[in-house]
């Protein structure tokens, strides 16, 4: 529903109690709610706490802000098609699957919930095919759950792809080649690191679209410090699993990256 001048005290007084001027709506309640300039905020937040975090949804960024979310997303996709070999087709489909579905399993947080990302896991195994993946994953949950939306597609898939792409880098070698205790501390740790950079990527790009999101910045982080955490152990259970069934899938994808 689209709200008027009329509800706004309500809603600044509800803002105030709840995040000290800043209050969460999500796209289904309010549409292009702006606030004159001296407000609290200029724009409530189309990002929900309570049902979708990670994702930014249409009307919040500003132009440069999605311009070059979407450059990156081109520029990470074309390599990850590039190195991605035709035998690795399905197994990038069945971790787009993980990605998507992980999307849908909340963690209550209070009054609101967090949910599972998964992209140091697919870090992790797919390298620079990750970039394509999550881009099919965030296009359909957009598509299907309006998680997002079409003009943020790029940023969202930065947000999430990058910190994959480095997680990669930094953990694959030790997780593949390290003994097992070594291997968990390391797996945990890329999830746990994939999910921090993701959330600070995001709070960087509400930052750099206003200073009036500096609050909401700082609250967006913090929201995922559970997640992080729970992020971190499915991560290493997954790859405990991989490296006892398939240990070589995690050697060779480390070694084509």
């Amino acid at each position: 529903m689209l709200l008027g001048h009329e509800g706004l005290p309500v809603l600044r007084r509800v803002a105030e109690d709840k995040l000290g001027g800043l209050y969460w709506l999500g796209q289904k309640d309010i549409l292009n709610l702006r606030l004159e300039k001296g407000d609290a905020c200029h724009v409530f937040l189309a990002v929900q706490i309570k049902d979708r975090t990670m994702h930014i949804s249409e009307g919040v960024l500003s132009a440069p802000v999605l311009v070059t979310g979407a450059a990156l997303t081109v520029a990470g996709v074309a390599v990850g098609l590039k190195k991605m070999d035709y035998e690795k087709i399905p197994q990038v489909a069945v971790l787009t699957s993980a990605f998507f579905v992980a999307s849908l399993i909340r963690v209550p947080v209070g009054p609101s919930a967090v949910h599972l990302v998964l992209n140091g896991l697919l870090g992790i195994i797919l390298g620079w095919a990750a970039f394509p993946a999550i881009l099919v994953g965030v296009a359909l949950q957009g598509l299907l759950f309006q998680f997002g939306g079409l003009t943020t597609l790029g940023v969202n898939t930065c947000i999430m792809a990058m910190p994959a792409i480095l997680c990669h880098y930094l953990f694959g070698r030790g997780i593949a080649h390290r003994h097992s205790g070594v291997a968990m501390a390391l797996a945990f740790a890329c999830g746990f690191f994939a999910i921090l950079l993701s959330s600070l990527l995001l709070a960087l790009c509400l930052i750099f679209t206003g200073e009036s999101f500096l609050q909401a910045a700082k609250v967006l982080v913090l929201a995922h410090l559970p997640v992080m955490v729970l992020e971190g152990v499915v991560v290493a259970f997954c790859l405990a699993f991989l490296m006892k069934v398939k240990p070589e899938l995690l050697g060779a994808t480390h070694a084509a990256g």
